[in-house]
C-alpha cells in the first residue's frame, strides 16, 4: 500500500519489507500452509534462522528443551508463532542496532506474545493481534534512524508514549504511532493490525477505544497487554472498561488473559 502524501513530504524513510518476509507472508496467506515450506524459507537465510532459535530458546517461549532447527521450533510452537518470531527479527534487522532502542525490541517480543496468544483464548484472530504487538512500536525506530541525536533525548525525557507523542509531533511533525501504521501498510500487515498500531497510544492513555477502527478487538488486547506488561494489579479495572467497547465479554476476557500471564510467568520461573 502507499504511504500517505503527508509523510512522503516529510522525508522520513519508510524501509521496505526484506524478500525473505514477503516470500513467508505469500506461504502464509495460502489455504493450506506447507510447514516444510516456512522452515525451508526461514532457513534458507542462516542470520535470520540464527535469529529465529535464539528468540525461541529464550525463556518467554518455555521450552522444556533447545530447539536445533526451525521445523523443530514449529512442532513444539506452531507455524504462527514462528513465523512471528521471524517477522520480528526481520523488522529489527531493517534498522542499524542502537542500544537505546533494546527495551523497546524486548517489549515488543513480550507484547506481540501477549497479544497472540490472548487473542487465540478468545477467537480473535492470533496472527493479527500478534503481528499488531510487534509492530506498535516500530515508528520509534523509524524516527531513531531519521534521526538519532534529535530523537534519542526525547526517548529519555519522555515519561510515557504520550508525552513522547507530543514532543515528536513539535519536533518532527508526525508521531511515531502514524509512522509505525504507515511502516504496516507498507508491509502488507491487516488493516485491523494497522489501526490498533495507530490508535494505541490514545487507547491506552483513555482506555477509550476510537470509534474510527473498524475491528477494535486488536486494539483492545493491546491495551489489555499494556496493562499486564505494566500494571497487572489494574487489569481487572482495565478489562471492565475495554472489553464492552470492543463487545467481548468481561469474564471470558479476564479469564483468558489470566491464563497466558500465568503460561508467561511459569516458563520464565522454569528457566530462572
Amino acid at each position: 500500500m502507499p504511504v500517505d502524501a503527508e509523510l512522503r513530504s516529510l522525508n522520513i524513510d519508510i524501509p521496505a519489507q526484506p524478500d525473505s518476509l514477503v516470500k513467508l507472508s505469500l506461504l502464509l496467506s495460502e489455504d493450506e500452509v506447507k510447514l516444510q515450506a516456512v522452515s525451508g524459507l526461514i532457513e534458507s537465510d542462516m542470520a535470520l534462522a540464527s535469529a529465529v532459535l535464539k528468540a525461541v530458546n529464550s525463556s518467554l517461549y518455555g521450552l522444556s528443551g533447545r530447539v536445533q532447527s526451525v521445523q523443530q521450533a514449529i512442532t513444539y510452537l506452531g507455524t504462527r508463532e514462528v513465523a512471528a518470531v521471524t517477522f520480528e527479527m526481520g523488522l529489527r534487522a531493517v534498522f542499524p542496532p542502537a542500544a537505546e532502542l533494546e527495551s523497546m525490541w524486548e517489549r515488543a517480543g513480550v507484547r506481540g506474545v501477549l497479544m497472540g496468544r490472548i487473542g487465540k483464548a478468545l477467537s480473535v484472530d492470533p496472527w493479527i493481534a500478534h503481528s499488531a504487538g510487534l509492530f506498535e512500536e516500530c515508528g520509534k525506530a523509524v524516527l531513531f534512524r531519521h534521526s538519532a541525536e534529535r530523537y534519542q533525548p526525547m526517548l529519555a525525557a519522555a515519561a510515557n508514549d504520550e508525552e513522547l507523542v507530543a514532543m515528536e509531533l513539535a519536533e518532527f511533525g508526525v508521531s511515531h504511532d502514524a509512522l509505525g501504521a504507515a511502516l504496516c501498510e507498507t508491509w502488507g500487515l491487516a488493516p485491523a493490525a494497522t489501526q490498533s498500531v495507530r490508535h494505541h497510544v490514545m487507547a491506552i492513555a483513555s482506555r477509550e477505544l476510537p470509534p474510527q477502527i473498524n475491528r477494535p478487538t486488536i486494539c483492545a488486547l493491546s491495551v489489555l497487554a499494556h496493562a499486564l506488561m505494566t500494571d497487572p494489579d489494574t487489569l481487572d479495572e482495565v478489562a471492565e472498561v475495554i472489553a464492552p467497547q470492543a463487545e467481548l465479554d468481561v469474564a471470558l476476557v479476564l479469564r483468558g488473559t489470566r491464563r497466558v500471564q500465568s503460561q508467561i510467568e511459569d516458563a520464565v520461573a522454569r528457566a530462572a
